[in-house]
């Protein structure tokens, strides 16, 4: 036991050292590809013809926006380069000369005139050979592809031909989907759109969008494209068929499935290629939906095809998504069996036969050796995983073969191989490390691209601004001779301008009159605010000597037991104060707690009764915060304190109708007239203040939201004295 451990623990602190090891090589390597060797390289730029030097022209290189200059008067340059880097000459009115930089001598570049033709034919010419060129370099150098579609653009600088513009423009698009800019993409097939609608150039914007998971604007552009007459069934059939990629990649599976099956019934009998292909995403939106069996026919369906088509790619690819769903049903035997056909297959294919990078050798046996995994047939999967790991060595597919290796070593741990295991894992830091540094520079690499792309962009763009400019400008000029023989039309603008300017008047008077709409709209909040933060300070004080009274008296128990009561509404009351209106239930339930503070003081002077009908609903309505409150405290302490015998205190709420309720507050106290009797002059001026809130805020309620809240107050003298409050209160 003791050795076992002895092992584990050597076997860990070789692997710290090599990590330490990895880490030191890392920071070396970043050292000197820091420390690369780069030079200050000269030249000058001349007229092949004359060799007189030209100033202005541009000159970097490819793949670096830093190294990016232009020549002086005597049409010389200068810029930091290293020996392989290639130079770009350019400017509008030469032509483009790409050089490849050999050693540190200096540079004599020779260019020539850019040839400008007048001849309609010719400048068709002209501009087909720049687009030529520009596909011919479109998968070798986007510079290259790009500064040709900038000539192609440059020859229709004088003239008018929208169809060639948007073949330029769909060029340019096409250009920046191999490279994978889909948002500049799709940004260049919508100026061609511009140019000229297209439908198979519609089609390719939403590629783009796809590809750049513009999902909604994919959408809406097929949607319009099916506006159009006469769509081919050739191109009915692309169309649902993105439609139905749009719908997968939105998880819409069943929809899909439905857009994939139309698409299939516009397919032409003869296009194999085409009907595996759309078996393939059957089966991937059946299995999503549960529909296990339908996708396997789906598949076999695929294969069938591509078998029928001979077409080793398409078949490869057909078998490999037969495999990805046995995977995911986890029949791994089926699954292992068909990655062992396809092995077969690409192995006797080249690289640049197989044109997806998702299908290669030591992807399958990856593929296979992890099925074998799922099964915990360990042993089984150590040859493939090795295979796996020798053929991405052998094409430099480092994410393969650190996936592979990492899980070599698992597998040897699992077995109990610990020495391999460490062998396997220590190899798969290594490559973790390389991986690493190689991210790093292709992050960096793509940065600059992306930098060097926008560049190239945007001198496109202003090449066609320029354009627009120059048609704006012959726009103008045409405007101008049609005012000079149309002078006596200058009234009739005049009389347009006085109708404009009467049309502004109303607006601006429109505006106006909404402007003070709502400053008297926030006024009237402003003042429901101020209005509702205002509670009669004669509850306050006497609350609070009613507390004193019990601590005078030693009576704690009371004392604490209000308070408390009286803390909770108070902070009920703070809650609410910021509101405008409160769910007719916190009211009643803000009441309660008054009604009952009130009555533990003056339990002597009157009894109370809360009725609730049971077919009120009480969160339905809204009433603003403490409107009621105000008359139940004047029902206490002008008509019930007063009275000689024991009063009572009645309040209702019952439902008029669906929109109505009805609170009425009543007591038999003593009444308004002989309430107003006793009363000082201090106290009829604090009554005055307290009603005449409640009024205002009705009043400003009522202007607010149309009546809402009506309010009547009746004096009861047969058979007994007292006062009557009615609240109607309105749903809205």
């Amino acid at each position: 036991m003791f050795k076992f451990f002895f092992k584990i623990l050597m076997n860990k602190l070789c692997l710290f050292l090599f990590l330490l090891c990895s880490t030191l090589s890392i920071a070396q390597i970043k050292t000197n590809n820091f420390n690369s060797k780069s030079f200050e390289l000269r030249g000058s730029v001349k007229e092949e013809n004359s060799k007189k030097p030209i100033e202005g022209i541009e000159v970097y290189i490819i793949g670096s926006s830093a190294m990016h200059v232009f020549t002086n008067e005597q049409g010389r340059f200068r810029l930091q380069a290293k020996i392989g880097d290639e130079l770009v000459i350019t400017g509008r009115e030469i032509m483009p000369v790409y050089y490849t930089v050999n050693s540190e001598e200096s540079v004599d570049v020779l260019v020539t005139d850019f040839y400008k033709p007048d001849d309609p034919k010719e400048i068709a010419k002209l501009h087909e050979q720049f687009l030529d060129s520009a596909q011919f370099y479109k998968k070798k150098s986007i510079d290259k592809s790009l500064a040709a579609i900038e000539k192609s653009l440059e020859v229709l600088s004088n003239y008018d031909i929208p169809e060639k513009r948007a073949k330029s423009f769909t060029m340019l698009g096409d250009v920046y989907m191999f490279w994978k800019q889909f948002d500049l993409a799709a940004s260049n097939y919508e100026n061609a759109l511009d140019q000229e609608k297209d439908i198979a150039v519609q089609l390719k914007l939403v590629k783009a969008y796809i590809a750049n998971e513009e999902y909604k604007q994919a959408e809406r552009t097929l949607k319009n494209i099916l506006k159009s007459e006469n769509i081919p069934n050739q191109q009915l059939a692309k169309i649902k068929e993105l439609q139905g990629d749009v719908a997968l990649a939105l998880q819409q599976n069943k929809e899909s499935l439905a857009f994939y099956k139309q698409a299939l019934s516009y397919t032409n009998s003869t296009q194999d290629a085409t009907i595996s292909n759309l078996n393939a995403k059957m089966a991937t939106a059946s299995a999503r939906l549960g529909q296990f069996s339908m996708a396997n026919g789906f598949l076999n369906n695929s294969i069938q095809l591509a078998e029928k088509n001979d077409d080793k790619k398409l078949l490869l690819k057909a078998k490999e998504n037969a495999a990805d769903f046995y995977n995911s049903n986890r029949l791994y035997d089926k699954e292992i069996e068909m990655r062992k056909s396809n092995l077969k297959d690409a192995d006797d294919m080249s690289t640049s036969e197989i044109a997806f990078d998702s299908i290669s050798p030591q992807k399958i046996n990856y593929k296979i050796a992890t099925a074998y995994i799922s099964q915990n047939k360990l042993n089984e999967a150590i040859p493939f995983l090795e295979k796996s790991i020798k053929e991405a060595d052998s094409k430099e597919d480092i994410v393969v073969q650190k996936d592979a290796t990492r899980r070599l070593s698992e597998v040897y741990r699992s077995v109990g191989d610990y020495k391999k295991a460490l062998d396997s894992y220590q190899n798969y830091v290594a490559l973790v490390d390389t991986l690493y540094i190689r991210k790093e520079q292709q992050i960096a690499q793509a940065a600059r691209f992306r930098r060097d792309i926008a560049s190239k962009q945007e001198r496109i763009t202003s090449l066609e601004k320029e354009h627009e400019l120059q048609q704006s400008k012959m726009d103008l000029a045409f405007k101008n001779q049609q005012l000079i023989t149309q002078s006596n039309q200058r009234q009739q603008w005049t009389i347009y301008g006085l109708i404009f300017g009467i049309l502004m008047l109303a607006g601006l008077s429109y505006l106006f009159f909404r402007s003070n709409k709502q400053q008297r709209l926030a006024n009237n909040l402003l003042a429901l605010k101020s209005l509702r933060t205002q509670m009669n300070p004669h509850f306050i004080f006497n609350a609070l000597n009613s507390v004193n009274h019990y601590i005078a008296t030693n009576d704690e128990r009371n004392a604490n037991r209000f308070l408390s009561q009286f803390s909770i509404l108070m902070r009920s009351v703070l809650e609410n104060s910021e509101e405008d209106v409160i769910p007719f239930s916190k009211e009643i339930e803000l009441l309660q707690l008054y009604i009952k503070l009130e009555h533990s003081r003056f339990t002597d002077k009157f009894d109370y009764v809360f009725e609730v009908s049971e077919d009120v609903p009480t969160d339905e309505f809204k009433i603003p915060p403490m409107l009621l409150q105000p008359y139940v405290e004047n029902a206490i302490w002008h008509g019930l304190r007063y009275k000689e015998e024991k009063g009572l205190l009645q309040i209702k709420v019952e439902k008029l109708d669906a929109e109505r309720i009805q609170i009425s507050i009543e007591d038999n106290g003593i009444g308004r007239k002989q309430s107003a009797a006793l009363k000082t002059a201090h106290q009829k001026k604090q009554k005055s203040k307290a009603m005449g809130n409640i009024k205002k805020r009705i009043s400003i309620l009522n202007s607010m939201y149309k009546d809402t809240v009506t309010v009547e107050v009746m004096d009861l003298e047969n058979p007994q004295t007292g006062t009557r409050v009615v609240v109607i209160l309105k749903k809205d």
